[in-house]
């Protein structure tokens, strides 16, 4: 039996194809590459294609003996989701309609859902708790937080168990360095201050210096790419033991600001990191730092890679060995 890796190509999802790899699993990925890049799929049977084709995601169920899901697939960027919620609505939404449909037709049932931390919103306490109130600020959170909701109501008509992982800032790259993180555009704070190291940013963009935290900068919990895509592994596991329906947040449990992560930065790569302060991005939450006892406990979910430090190093091997992603041919 086979697990189905949607967005599997993009990096997260390679990560935790690898590690099940790793695991001896058999392994589907599909992906659209839009944010995708097949030379990071390290093995399995790739599929090129979009969820929201019933006839290729057909397909894709009736050539292999699919019995649980990892889904990625889904436009993940806060800022645009403000200016185009219809295209997160269409994509990330209608494309898990057309998964579960799918699911149910070829009688599987179960499903791991990468969720996220915008599903909270402004937290009304910190550490964030699974049972805190879900209110988004953005459309990106709102659309992930209907999927939940959807997945939700699927397992009540059809049994369709789900795991739902709330996470938050995933960064660093696999210690057999041969995939990343590679974006285009790139989004995320810690490529974009290595970028900057590497000379292929003239600066990087401080968006806000006056919230309410101890610098001024928003704050956030960073995880290893590879703790959560064990994570994702064991919530297939505990779904294969018969285990019901779940939501668990992801998390280091401690907090690092905008501004501390430039700096460790400057101290990892041993380069000059220029700052510019910018206004606000629309949607952006002060502080997001989860509490994650309860798949340390459920799950048996152990961060292993933990440190702020490791995880900005491995990605600095990964942008130093490939200062151009994936287009890059050195190994």
């Amino acid at each position: 039996m086979a697990v189905l890796v949607t967005g599997g190509a993009g990096y997260i999802g390679s990560h935790t194809v690898a590690a099940l790899l790793e695991r001896g699993e058999e392994i589907v990925v599909v992906d659209n590459m839009q944010q995708g890049h097949p030379q990071a799929v390290l093995g399995g049977k790739l599929y090129e294609g979009d969820l929201r084709d019933e006839a290729f995601l057909n397909q894709v169920f009736e050539e292999n003996e699919i019995d649980a899901v990892i889904h990625f697939a889904a436009n993940s960027l806060v800022g645009e989701s403000m200016q185009q919620p219809g295209k997160y609505y269409h994509n990330n939404v209608y494309g898990t309609l057309c998964l579960l449909e799918q699911m149910n037709k070829h009688g599987v049932r179960r499903i791991v859902f990468s969720s996220t931390a915008a599903t909270y919103g402004e937290p009304e306490q910190v550490p964030i708790r699974e049972e805190d109130r879900t209110l988004p600020t953005n459309a990106y959170g709102e659309t992930k937080l209907a999927m939940e909701k959807m997945m939700r109501w699927f397992d009540v008509a059809h049994g369709i168990k789900f795991v739902s992982l709330r996470y938050f800032n995933a960064a660093g790259a696999h210690a057999g360095g041969r995939i990343g993180e590679d974006h285009r555009p790139e989004t995320h704070l810690i490529p974009i201050v290595l970028q900057a190291a590497l000379g292929q940013r003239p600066h990087i963009s401080l968006f806000g210096d006056d919230y309410d935290t101890p610098d001024g900068s928003c704050v956030r919990d960073y995880i290893h790419v590879s703790d959560l895509a064990d994570a994702h592994v064991l919530a297939v596991q505990r779904l294969r033991g018969g285990a019901d329906s779940a939501v668990y947040n992801l998390g280091n449990g401690r907090g690092f600001s905008v501004k501390e992560v430039v700096e460790l930065a400057r101290e990892v790569t041993g380069c000059e990191i220029p700052v510019r302060v910018e206004a606000r991005r629309a949607g952006d939450p002060a502080v997001l730092v989860a509490a994650s006892e309860r798949a340390r406990s459920e799950l048996g979910w152990q961060p292993a890679r933990a440190g702020l430090r490791e995880i900005i190093a491995s990605a600095w091997a990964w942008h130093q060995a490939r200062p151009h992603g994936y287009e890059d041919e050195r190994v």
